[in-house]
């Protein structure tokens, strides 16, 4: 895969099918933040939901965590999909905590990062440490787009 190239829409369907579990870091307690209506649908379309924002305890009636690695283990162990609403130069060191729960429970799959966010190198990281990555593509665009 080139740099800054996404997964192809049958990879994009697979991942969205397939994996239901998604820490989503960056979630806002605001309705009115694009992290909260995505959150919210993917909830209302059967994904589970960990917030990950160490500046709110709840949002969507989820417990929020600081940070990956600061999640239960019992949790650590079941995501899938790392959803990042975060600036691009702040990806880094959430991608480093995604690559150590992938090499820890090797149930962790994807690196999301959300419309606007792009960060090669981080990316690069990522798919070194088998984590397929998506990047500026929202994850509630792209269900839409592809459920239809």
């Amino acid at each position: 895969m080139q740099p800054n190239e996404n997964p192809n829409d049958g990879v994009l369907e697979a991942i969205l099918s397939k994996y239901r579990n998604v820490a989503v870091i960056g979630l806002s307690s605001d309705p009115s933040r694009p992290s909260y209506g995505v959150a919210e649908y993917l909830k209302s379309h059967g994904y589970r939901i960990v917030p990950v924002n160490p500046n709110v305890a709840e949002v969507l009636g989820e417990k929020s965590y600081k940070s990956l690695l600061e999640m239960p283990v019992e949790i650590q162990r079941t995501i899938e999909i790392a959803d990042i609403f975060r600036r691009s130069e702040d990806v880094l060191p959430i991608v480093e905590q995604a690559v150590k729960i992938k090499k820890s429970f090797d149930v962790l799959q994807v690196v999301w990062m959300q419309l606007g966010v792009v960060n090669e190198p981080t990316a690069k990281l990522a798919r070194e440490a088998g984590l397929t990555v998506v990047m500026n593509r929202c994850m509630k665009q792209e269900h839409q787009r592809l459920s239809k």
